[in-house]
């Protein structure tokens, strides 16, 4: 017991020898308010507008591959680069152009969706991947996929 409190006594002694009231090598709270840190949107970005994230492509034929364009604007005032488009499936297909969209030009990303072996009410996801914030955008496929003696 006197082994315990002897250890506890230096431990406490150690612990306030080293705060001797003095600031240097404290970190200042400016940079977490910094209006223009990694949490807060900058005003020299790109900015993904679409004229619509989701598109229904109606009843279609077991087997139908069917195709839509989303159209873009870049919105913001830094050029736009999409580094990918992801699918919610092999079924999917993202087509779209890596080359940079320029402040208030306009983009599109060709969706392609195959019905084969599939059936009833069906929803696809394409998730763009660009250097905006946020910087994911999700896109939406739906459709009514019926067999030929349903048709």
């Amino acid at each position: 017991m006197k082994h315990l409190l002897s250890i506890l006594f230096l431990a406490l002694c150690l612990l306030t020898a080293c705060n001797n009231g003095s600031d240097e090598g404290k970190i200042s709270t400016d940079l977490v308010t910094n209006p223009k840190s990694a949490t807060q949107p900058s005003d020299k970005q790109p900015v993904l507008t679409f004229d619509k994230t989701e598109h229904d492509f109606g009843t279609i034929l077991q087997g139908e591959r069917v195709t839509y364009t989303f159209h873009f604007t870049n919105t913001g005032n830094m050029p736009l680069i999409i580094s990918n488009v992801k699918t919610s499936c092999g079924c999917t297909i993202g087509a779209f152009s890596r080359a940079p969209v320029e402040p208030g030009k306009q983009g599109t990303i060709k969706a392609t969706y195959d019905s084969k072996g599939h059936q009833g009410v069906q929803t696809r996801t394409l998730t763009v991947v660009s250097n905006t914030n946020p910087n994911q955008t999700v896109l939406r496929l739906k459709a009514l996929v019926k067999t030929p003696d349903q048709y």
